[in-house]
């Protein structure tokens, strides 16, 4: 369980950061990360994380898959949390 723990803890802060870092390539008209790669961060357990930069960072906000699908999916993986708690 104290693994689960870290990788969450892990996957989280890499999905602050990839936000951190897209917003910081659309401020300067830099090739982007993926919707692609951001979704996958999500998914594998940083819903969290990209939701908390999402908001941090107010990027992606007015993307309608991005504003509901983050904060849900991060709900799902609370709940999962919670479950194998």
């Amino acid at each position: 369980m104290v693994y689960l723990l870290y990788y969450i803890l892990f996957i989280n802060l890499i999905g602050v950061i990839v936000m951190y870092a897209d917003k910081q390539k659309a401020r300067k008209n830099e090739y982007r990360i993926p919707e692609k790669t951001l979704w996958l961060v999500a998914v594998l357990g940083g819903a969290i994380g990209t939701t908390i930069g999402m908001k941090w960072f107010r990027h992606k906000t007015k993307h309608a898959s991005f504003k509901w699908g983050f904060p849900a999916l991060a709900i799902i993986w609370l709940g999962l949390l919670l479950y194998l708690s």
